[in-house]
């Protein structure tokens, strides 16, 4: 908590209780001067989530190196010694969200920019150093042996392949910079009217869900927006949509782990602070994830990026073996029951969220303009 100086009067500002020390014991209210540094706007914002007093760093420390402890002490009453599963949420999901806006985590710029004239230019590029790259190897085979320069000259030439082909290349080899094709059809049919026709005459099960996203590639169609515009605008839509979508699935996973659990010993508020706690982890885990990502491209030390690439699969597993830990731990269960369960809720879970994936995309679909 804040630790500015302390008023000379002993009446609280907020309640007019008298206070003995630093904070009111009425209300809570600190007893400190009224009037800040313009600073104070913003370090009481990040101190009131982070609590730097230990609180906040001792949060994260049992969270990303002990699985379950937050939510076992939260759920036996020890609650002032953690930041709340809310607020860590939120805050994390914050953090993570921000920076992969600042950040973006993958290139959706198909061309860079360019023109054909580049692209054609790019094409031509990597057809040259495709030949020249396949009369090394001949060479080389000829030879019958490796020397380490050539394996050096090799390795340089191939990364300058990878370059060259790439989203600028991709881009050309699916026309990614040219409108849909006016004989492009959705399900054979070349326009809305046929399709409707169609489907009004031979109606399907799931055409409620149909219906909408094929009147969608038709508006596109007749918009003439280009594939490599469709591709990027529904990979924008979907970033934006992902933070509503685990927030809509919070509850869900809680659902899950109150239907494999006993009724009248879990609650579903105890399922939902274990859900909390698990996704607050995930969301950290990202961004750890992407930190070592964004560090390995920066760097060209072979020796570190083998090492982070290290870290990098090591925190995929955890991320897995992570949910195990966390349910033995809270919820009690041992040896191949615990397995057991564990694994029918991590399989359950997993389907369901790849569901409402598959419906993440259909609405940022239909999202697009």
């Amino acid at each position: 908590m804040s630790h500015g100086k302390l008023r000379q009067e002993k009446s609280c500002l907020n309640c007019g209780h008298s206070v003995k020390e630093r904070f009111c014991p009425k209300c809570g209210q600190e007893n400190s001067e009224t009037r800040k540094p313009f600073h104070y706007l913003f370090t009481h914002f990040i101190e009131d989530l982070t609590h730097y007093d230990g609180q906040f760093w001792a949060t994260i420390k049992n969270l990303l190196f002990n699985p379950g402890k937050l939510t076992q002490t939260y759920l036996k009453g020890k609650r002032q010694c953690f930041v709340p599963p809310v607020k860590l949420y939120i805050f994390i999901s914050f953090i993570t969200f921000f920076l992969f806006s600042v950040f973006p985590p993958f290139n959706i710029d198909f061309n860079g920019g360019a023109d054909s004239k580049t692209l054609k230019q790019t094409k031509l590029i990597t057809s040259v150093s495709s030949a020249a790259l396949q009369k090394k190897f001949d060479s080389l085979k000829m030879q019958g042996n490796i020397t380490r320069e050539d394996s050096i000259a090799l390795e340089k030439v191939t990364a300058a392949m990878i370059d060259s082909a790439s989203m600028g290349n991709l881009a050309g080899s699916f026309d990614m910079d040219t409108s849909l094709d006016k004989n492009t059809g959705f399900q054979g049919h070349k326009n809305r009217k046929a399709y409707d026709s169609a489907l009004a005459k031979n109606p399907k099960f799931l055409s409620f869900i149909e219906r909408p996203v094929a009147h969608k590639f038709f508006e596109l169609k007749e918009k003439g927006a280009k594939k490599g515009d469709i591709v990027r605008n529904f990979a924008v839509t979907s970033f934006h949509n992902l933070p509503k979508a685990l927030f809509i699935y919070l509850p869900l996973f809680a659902f899950f782990l109150w239907i494999f659990h006993n009724k009248k010993k879990w609650w579903y508020f105890d399922h939902g602070v274990f859900t909390l706690h698990y996704f607050a982890f995930l969301l950290l885990n990202i961004v750890l994830y992407f930190m070592l990502y964004k560090i390995n491209k920066l760097i060209d030390f072979r020796i570190l990026k083998v090492l982070i690439y290290l870290l990098m699969t090591l925190s995929l597993f955890y991320s897995i073996i992570y949910f195990f830990l966390a349910h033995q731990r809270v919820y009690g269960t041992k040896g191949f029951l615990s397995f057991l369960l564990g694994t029918a809720l991590f399989m359950v879970n997993s389907f369901a969220f790849l569901f409402l994936l598959l419906g993440l995309g259909l609405i940022s679909f239909l999202m697009i303009h």
